[in-house]
Order: structure tokens, then sequence, then C-alpha cells
């Protein structure tokens, strides 16, 4: 059985690589993502993703997921990017979601350091919304979760990989 490793112990992303590596074993660890813990920029959430995927063990596929906002014409969207390195060291990247957030919850997140996790749990009255439908299945009313996004991210990645086709 090959290996998959995520850069993350996070049971959401976990699964979401199970879901599409179904005959995979797939290993999550800790990594660092060495960007801020709440990436405010596509190239920053990008960063993360791929410096996660680096940190990770050669002998396998490396997948390093990240949640990030991105301000676009004043308005801050929740934004998801997912790097894929194979075990011969090409790169792949994919994003997905871009979802606008409240103003008041997405100004937090540039003026205070802040996650858009703990926000969303102090707005919502929630707690450890990360690690279970996200600030996605929130403002969806749960038409879309979390691992939802992440699915799809690592349908992309993939399906790149299995083709070939967006080798960098």
């Amino acid at each position: 059985m090959s290996k998959t490793y995520v850069g993350t112990t996070n049971p959401v992303k976990i699964e979401a690589v199970k879901a599409v590596l179904i005959d995979s074993e797939v290993i999550g660890l800790k990594v660092p993502s060495n960007v801020s813990s709440q990436p405010k920029s596509d190239q920053e959430t990008i960063q993360g993703a791929l410096n996660r995927a680096k940190a990770l063990p050669r002998d396998g596929i490396r997948i390093g997921l990240e949640a990030g906002v991105q301000e676009l014409d004043g308005i801050i969207y929740l934004i998801n990017w997912g790097v894929l390195i194979d075990q011969d060291d090409n790169i792949y990247y994919a994003g997905g979601t871009r979802l606008p957030l409240p103003y008041n919850i997405g100004k937090r997140l540039f003026d205070e350091e802040i996650e858009l996790a703990d926000v969303i749990n102090e707005y919502y009255n929630r707690e450890d919304i990360k690690h279970q439908e996200g600030a996605v299945g929130i403002l969806t009313g749960n038409c879309v979760k979390r691992v939802d996004i992440f699915i799809h991210i690592v349908k992309l990645l993939y399906g790149q990989y299995k083709s070939k086709k967006g080798v960098i």
C-alpha cells in the first residue's frame, strides 16, 4: 500500500485526504506552515500549504492544505489552497473556496492577530469549529462543510497527479 502524508493532525483535513486516496495509507503529521496563523492572501495561503508539504517525509505523496482569507475590492473572502508533491518532487497546486465573510468578521481578521476559527467560535457561540464543519459550514447553513472544501481540493490535486498535468 502506498503512503500519503498530510501536513496536519486536523481530523477534517485527514478525513478529506482519506476520502480521495482510498487505496493509500494516509498519515497526518504536525508540521509547521511557516506563515502566520491566519494567512491573509492567496500567496501566503499557498506558501503555507507548500511549506507543509515540503516538511513531510519523502517516501510517499506529500499534501499540504491551508485555509486563509483574501481581500479583494473591499470584500474579505474565505479561501483554501492545497499542494501535492509526488515522489519525483513534481509540485501540483489547487485552490477552491471563494466565500465572502460578513464584514465585521473579515475586518477583525485584518485588524487583530486572530484566526477566523476563533472569530467564528466567538460570534456563533461555538467551540473548535475548525475541527468540525468550519466557518464555511456556519456561513452556508451546513450546505457545504469544511471537509467538502478540502475533498474538492484533494480531488483537484490528485487528479492532476494521476494525469501528470499541471506539473510545475
